[in-house]
C-alpha cells in the first residue's frame, strides 16, 4: 500500500498496541512523551500523546500539527484555548479507563480494610469514572453520596440527589475524588476541605495530583483528621513528596487506570480519532487484535470482589515497589504490566 504523500504522525512510545497500525499510511515517529519537542512535531500532521507531553505554543507554534489525540481521559496537559485558536482538533479517550480506576478504588478500599457495614462512601466528581464507582458501591451495598456541582448545575439526568461538597464531607466516612483538573478543581482538596470533613476520614485520590494541596493532606494525616489515604496521583510527578509517601496507607505511581482493557480502549479511541481526521482507511470500530474486551459485571457483590481481587490485582505490590524506589516513579509507571479487569 502506498503511503499518503508527506503524512507524518508522532506517537508516545509508551502507548500500547499501536505499533504497525499507521505505518502503511504515514511516516511514524515514536518517542518518550517527555522528549516530544518542537523540532520533532514541526512537520507532523498528528500527535498521539499521554499526559507527559505538554501540548502548547512552545511545542506547536509554527508546526504542521492539525490533530492531537491523547490516550488519556484528561486534557490538562493540552492548551485547549491555543488549539481552538489555531484550529487544531483535540480528541481524548474519555471513559476508556473507568473500570480500571474502579478496580484500583476497590483494591485500595480492601487494602485499607474498609468494611461495608455502616460505611458511607462519598464520590466527588461523577463522570465516567465516578459513575462506575457509584454503580459498584450501590450494588455492593455501601451507602453512597455524590457531589458533582457542574453536572448538578446543568440539571443533568441522575443528579437530583447530588449534594453540595460541604454536606458530603459532613457525612462521608470515605471520600474518593474523580474530577478533571482545571482552574475550578486545582487545589480544591485544601485545609478547608479537611476541616469540613468527618473526623477520621478515609481519603482516596486517583484523579490528578494538583487537585490536592499536599501540605494540607499531610497535616490532616499527621493530626488524624484523615485516618488513612490512598494516593495514585501526585503533585510534581515524577518527583513526588517523600513525606506524603510515608504517611499514605496505599501509594501507587499514577497507574490506577492501567488495566489491559482500559489501555486497549484508550489506544483504540485515539487510533479511530486520528484515522477519521486524516481520512485513513481504518475501520471506525478498530480495536487491538487479541486484546480483551471489557465485560462489566454486577453479580459479585463486595464479598465477591474481595474474594476475586487477589487473582487479578495486588495493589500492595505496586505500593511496595514505589516505596522501595520512589526515584523510579516514571519507570515504574512507564514499564507497568497492565492488569486485567474482572468486573
Amino acid at each position: 500500500m502506498v503511503k499518503f504523500a508527506g503524512m507524518k504522525i508522532v506517537i508516545d512510545d509508551k502507548i500500547p498496541f499501536i505499533r504497525g497500525v499507521f505505518e502503511p499510511y504515514a511516516e511514524v515517529a515514536y518517542l518518550p512523551g517527555g522528549r516530544i519537542d518542537a523540532e520533532t512535531v514541526r512537520d507532523a500532521d498528528a500527535l498521539i500523546v499521554r499526559t507527559r507531553t505538554r501540548c502548547d505554543a512552545a511545542l506547536l507554534e509554527g508546526s504542521a500539527v492539525r490533530m492531537i489525540a491523547t490516550a488519556t481521559i484528561g486534557y490538562d496537559h493540552i492548551d485547549m484555548e491555543y488549539c481552538r485558536e489555531r484550529g487544531i482538533r483535540v480528541a481524548t479517550a474519555a471513559g476508556c479507563n473507568a473500570r480500571g480506576v474502579l478496580q484500583w478504588v476497590c483494591a485500595a478500599l480492601l487494602a485499607m480494610d474498609i468494611r461495608l457495614q455502616g460505611t458511607t462512601l462519598g464520590i466527588v466528581g461523577v463522570g465516567n469514572v465516578g459513575s462506575a464507582v457509584k454503580g459498584m458501591a450501590e450494588a455492593a451495598g455501601f451507602r453512597v453520596i455524590c457531589c458533582d456541582s457542574p453536572r448538578a448545575g446543568r440539571g443533568e439526568a441522575g443528579t437530583k440527589d447530588f449534594v453540595p461538597l460541604p454536606e458530603l464531607l459532613r457525612v462521608a466516612d470515605v471520600v474518593t475524588v474523580h474530577v478533571l483538573l482545571d482552574e475550578t478543581t486545582r487545589g480544591m482538596v485544601s485545609d478547608g476541605f479537611f476541616a469540613a470533613a468527618k473526623p477520621g476520614l478515609v481519603f482516596l485520590n486517583s484523579s490528578r495530583g494538583e487537585v490536592v494541596d499536599e501540605a494540607a493532606l499531610k497535616e490532616a494525616l499527621r493530626s488524624g483528621r484523615v485516618s488513612r489515604a490512598a494516593i495514585d496521583v501526585w503533585n510534581g510527578e515524577p518527583r513526588i513528596d517523600r513525606e506524603l509517601l510515608g504517611l499514605a496507607s496505599v501509594a501507587t505511581p499514577h497507574i490506577a487506570g492501567y488495566s489491559l482493557q482500559g489501555k486497549a480502549m484508550g489506544t483504540a479511541m485515539s487510533v479511530r480519532s486520528v484515522a477519521s481526521f486524516l481520512n485513513l482507511p481504518l475501520s471506525p470500530d478498530w480495536y487491538p487484535e487479541g486484546a480483551p474486551l471489557q465485560h462489566p459485571r454486577t453479580d459479585l457483590g463486595w464479598a465477591g470482589i474481595g474474594a476475586e481481587m487477589p487473582r487479578y490485582y495486588d495493589i500492595m505490590a505496586d505500593d511496595t515497589a514505589l516505596r522501595a524506589e520512589p526515584e523510579r516513579f516514571e519507570e515504574l509507571r512507564g514499564d507497568y504490566r497492565f492488569r486485567e479487569e474482572f468486573f
